[in-house]
């Protein structure tokens, strides 16, 4: 609980709220989980307003109502005392009330945000554990799961909304850990849910082709991806990637301590040279102004050095040794669901990876190309009520870097399986015949299994970590490893 007079944090007229003071008890931006002497903050969403819930949060208890100014629906609620805050932005309010409700946690953290279409997942692994080998104790918010010491937190979203944050935070600052390592994705920036924060470091490790049913065109999504470095100060810090052109643009954006890293741009301060790919890992040199250091790790392909120098990056702005780090790099086997080898006794190799973009799944696919397998046979489909436009590309880098391909459901979600599929087919390389269409994600994976010789490699896309497929009408379990493993068992592999 807390007092009503934390509104004043929103630096604006509040009202008769100014003269009068008791509980807060909870704050709240679905109405479903306002209880008494809660405030409701109403803002428009993808697919509802919350402004229509105004009367339920009051029903339910609600004293203090934050909406959109002119979207207040005043009225007589007899019998209950309501105050209403009228703000501009009711997404950017939620972020400060909230920090301040929760006792102002991000100024007892450090935070890390990572933002980029394709890395952000890794890279927060990765620097939450070089930090954590320093004893430098990290929680972790992102696409996964959100990790708080040793309590796991499934995620809904990348980056959750603007109270499930800072909550998170005040969990942190709970548990005594120094700091916050936190994906922020492009709709988290849009709609305002990091507002309140204070990054110490922001992250750019790419911008390619995603989200475009959201942003509606590249221009669009980049201005929401910088949103993340125009605020920031030159007491604050970017890590940018220089080899990506828009990280390029990027860096004339801020006005933040910037660490360029790359692997091609010599302008970039943190390199890496005589890169070695090899099927059970990766060596090369990172170059910095603080040394040279040998590096081997167990993540395979080119866009994990990447990854690897952008955490590198941050580890040296907090002061850590490049052999530390080194040694950390040692340690690290894998992150849930890139580029996941399942063990198997076969003479084939299975890789299950994220990779839902065309850049991801070039990515993933030239770094099994580069480990020279007989074949490549990839396994993937598209998500439905997503970026349509990036289908057809998915379908052309399959295409063009696969031996074989077998088209499959993702989550179609409200979409037809078979539009989906069809969208996906007009990208393939024209001539391109190795392909199977199978819509059940399971027969595919068997299919493709079965079709696996010697030395081939077998792709699993799209999916990752997720452990449920999503359909109209249901959701159900399915984790692509889990059924590769239950297949390569009942075809007599012990895993």
């Amino acid at each position: 609980m807390i007092s009503s007079d934390m509104f004043k944090v929103l630096g604006i007229d509040v009202g008769a709220l100014a003269d009068t003071n008791f509980e807060i008890r909870g704050i709240s931006i679905d109405s479903r989980n306002v209880a008494e002497d809660y405030c409701f903050i109403a803002f428009e969403g993808t697919h509802s307003d919350g402004h229509d819930f105004i009367p339920a949060a009051v029903e339910k208890g609600a004293r203090v109502i934050v909406c959109k100014k002119g979207r207040s629906l005043k009225r007589d609620y007899p019998g209950k005392k309501v105050y209403f805050i009228e703000v501009d932005s009711p997404r950017e309010a939620a972020g400060i009330i909230a920090d301040a409700f929760f006792g102002y946690p991000g100024k007892k953290i450090k935070i890390i945000g990572i933002t980029g279409t394709n890395g952000k997942t890794t890279v927060s692994y990765l620097i939450k554990h070089i930090f954590e080998r320093q004893r430098m104790p990290a929680g972790l918010i992102g696409t996964i799961q959100h990790i708080i010491a040793d309590q796991i937190i499934p995620a809904k979203n990348t980056t959750p909304d603007a109270v499930t944050l800072h909550n998170l935070l005040r969990l942190m600052v709970e548990h005594d850990l120094g700091y916050a390592v936190m994906e922020v994705s492009s709709h988290a920036l849009a709609q305002c849910r990091v507002s309140g924060i204070g990054f110490r470091t922001a992250v750019f490790t790419n911008l390619t082709h995603d989200h475009l049913d959201y942003h509606h065109d590249k221009e669009q999504y980049f201005a929401a991806k910088s949103r993340l470095f125009v605020t920031l100060s030159a007491a604050q810090a970017a890590v940018i990637n220089f080899d990506d052109a828009y990280g390029v643009r990027l860096k004339k954006m801020t006005a933040a301590d910037i660490t360029g890293y790359g692997i091609k741009n010599p302008a970039a301060a943190v390199r890496a040279q005589n890169i070695v790919l090899e099927p059970q890992g990766t060596r090369f040199t990172i170059v910095t102004p603080n040394g040279v250091q040998e590096v081997r790790t167990a993540l395979i392909g080119r866009h994990n050095v990447y990854n690897i120098l952008a955490a590198v990056s941050v580890g040296l702005r907090e002061g850590l040794s490049l052999e530390s780090m080194a040694e950390a790099l040692e340690t690290i086997t894998n992150v849930p669901g890139r580029l996941e080898k399942i063990s198997s006794r076969r003479e084939f190799s299975v890789y299950v990876d994220y990779a839902h973009t065309d850049d991801a799944l070039k990515n993933v696919l030239t770094a099994l190309r580069e480990l020279k397998p007989r074949r490549i046979i990839t396994v993937f489909g598209c998500g439905g009520d997503r970026d349509k436009t990036k289908r057809p590309l998915m379908g052309k880098v399959a295409s063009e870097n696969s031996e074989m391909l077998v088209i499959t459901n993702d989550n179609p979600r409200s979409e037809s399986p078979e539009r989906i599929i069809e969208d996906i087919k007009t990208g393939l390389c024209p001539g391109f015949g190795e392909y199977e269409v199978i819509p059940d994600r399971e027969e595919a994976i068997a299919w493709a299994l079965s079709q696996a010789q010697a030395h081939d490699f077998v792709l699993i896309a799209g999916k990752g970590h997720e452990t449920y497929q999503i359909f109209k009408d249901r959701t159900v379990s399915f984790d692509d490893r889990q059924v590769v493993r239950n297949l390569l068992q009942a075809a007599g592999d012990k895993i």
